[in-house]
């Protein structure tokens, strides 16, 4: 008869003789060790958690050291590499060289430009990114909305300074603003020909005077592609598709300058106090735009640097914590006022406020409408250090278009309007006046924007269409324009090409690159704050 299938089988073991004690041991040591191993599972969170307390109360105080308690601290140290950064963030940093594989969604591109051993040859210009814009029926609306951020991280939402510079808000500027498809064109043309200077590892270089200063000529060469809109993320913007990665590449080489908080000169980019601050406002401007995480901690920390380098006097000189200048206080500004406004970054207001006693002293009238260069003794109106002045006092200052300082700043601006014809010259003195009188707005602006009134109703001699009509139309120089001639146009002289074409297309993208942060009311008098 055959086993029942799946029957139990019983087979009988050999028995063991065990102890009283073995049996003790075997009933109650696996419960003992299993309640020993949860409490230490629960004894590490707890530590764990504290610690996180704790650097959650450090990074409190940090924040603290803002504007709400910037009037109770009034003698904290100001050189805290660490203020504003955080250290999580800072920690998960991937290794520069490979950022681009893990941050950046860039556009698919066929087009060589800023890649090394590109062939300097400008006959193909239309076919570069912005050259083909149609302007026949006058300018064209971009892709709608500001742009759409790549992969990465970031946020659509950008400083409100800097919302202007893609889609239809653009559009809308450029129009009101009194720029045409031809200023339009010459930007587009200058954005080619300074992506075709950018070297293999991601930077520029001055071609005569300071050719050594990398940091200074990368952030310069940078700002007009900020400026117009272009990030190192995905563009919305049609026009400029293509140049995503000569953003990136040159943020790259600035945040491989750039050492983080936590190691020696934590923040410098350069021994060079113009150099820093230009190359920091590159970083926050682009911090603005796309809120990139990766960013964010390069930006803090430069302009932690410029923070605490600046003198007793309120100004910033060649040495760090040296009395300086107003034209290098008026790069640091713009520096710093670029990072307030992106909301995230934190500056210190008390900084703010030792720059503007730096003003003062440097001004001079009755209304502080001039200044000078270290003190108020050569301060007159119309000049470069004015124009910086008064730039400076619109930021840091509340100087909206009716405070009888800038009218009268304006005034003596209007006194010395664009030459409207031959080369271009006085760049350094024209970049800053045609921003101040852009934010004054009214006829003042027309006049220096578009030139004079004519007899017939016409408008030449502006600003515009003189540098529109002096950009070079000559083989590799094509985009660019000629550096200052002469023995007093020391920014020619010193930024060669490079830096005169930057500069030139900054003034042409006055229009949209900064909204203003007033605006005149109804009766022309109100002030509307909109920053």
């Amino acid at each position: 008869m055959s086993e029942k299938p799946n029957a139990p089988v019983i087979r009988r073991l050999g028995r063991s003789e065990e102890t009283t004690q073995e049996r003790l041991v075997r009933k109650h040591v696996p419960a003992l060790f299993a309640s020993g191993f949860v409490h230490i599972i629960l004894i590490v969170f707890l530590m764990s958690f504290d610690a996180r307390r704790a650097e959650t109360k450090q990074s409190e105080t940090v924040v603290n050291t803002t504007a709400e308690t910037a009037q109770e601290q009034e003698d904290k140290n100001l050189s805290n590499d660490e203020l504003g950064v955080d250290s999580n963030v800072q920690a998960a940093l991937p290794e520069l060289d490979r950022v681009d594989q893990k941050t950046i969604d860039f556009a698919v591109t066929s087009d060589p430009i800023g890649q090394p051993n590109t062939p300097q040859d400008n006959t193909n210009a239309a076919t570069l990114p912005g050259i083909g814009i149609d302007t026949t029926g006058g300018i064209q609306p971009a892709d709608k909305g500001m742009f759409t951020p790549g992969s990465g991280g970031g946020s659509s939402l950008v400083s409100q300074m800097v919302a202007g510079r893609s889609g239809a808000t653009k559009t809308r500027l450029i129009k009101e603003g009194g720029g045409n498809a031809e200023s339009e064109r010459a930007v587009a043309s200058g954005l080619a020909w300074l992506a075709k200077q950018q070297l293999a590892d991601g930077g520029w270089k001055y071609d005569r005077g300071q050719t050594e200063e990398r940091t200074a000529a990368t952030g310069m060469a940078l700002l007009p592609f900020l400026a117009a809109g272009v990030t190192h993320k995905k563009n919305a913007d049609k026009d400029f598709r293509g140049y995503e990665q000569v953003v990136f590449k040159g943020l790259g080489f600035l945040m491989k300058l750039c050492p983080l908080a936590g190691t020696p000169n934590a923040g410098r980019m350069s021994t060079n106090v113009y150099a820093q601050a230009i190359a920091t406002l590159s970083l926050c401007e682009a911090y603005g735009m796309t809120k990139d995480p990766i960013l964010r901690p390069f930006a803090q920390t430069a302009i932690n640097y410029i923070q605490k380098t600046q003198a007793s006097n309120g100004s910033w000189g060649y040495e760090p914590n040296s009395p300086g200048d107003t034209s290098i206080v008026g790069w640091q500004i713009q520096a710093l006022k670029a990072a307030k406004l992106s909301k995230e970054l934190v500056v210190d207001d008390r900084v703010i406020q030792k720059a503007n006693k730096f003003l003062d002293f440097a001004s001079a009238g009755a209304r502080k409408s001039m200044y000078g260069y270290n003190n108020n003794g050569d301060a007159k109106p119309g000049t470069a250090l004015t124009a910086v002045g008064l730039l400076c006092r619109y930021y840091v200052s509340s100087w909206g278009p009716v405070h009888p300082g800038l009218i009268d700043g304006v005034s003596g601006l209007m006194k010395a309007p664009p030459a409207g014809n031959g080369p271009v010259k006085d760049l350094y003195y024209y970049y800053y006046a045609t921003q101040v009188v852009h934010f004054f707005e009214g006829e003042e602006w027309k006049t220096w924007n578009e030139g004079p009134k004519q007899t017939d109703g016409t408008r030449k001699g502006g600003m515009r269409d003189w540098l529109v009509g002096q950009q070079s139309k000559k083989d590799l120089n094509t985009g660019s324009w000629d550096p200052e001639a002469g023995p007093n146009n020391w920014f020619g002289r010193e930024c060669g090409r490079l830096g005169t074409t930057a500069m030139c297309l900054l003034t042409l993208e006055v229009y949209y690159r900064h909204l203003p942060l007033y605006k005149r009311g109804a009766d022309g008098q109100a002030i509307q704050i909109i920053e």
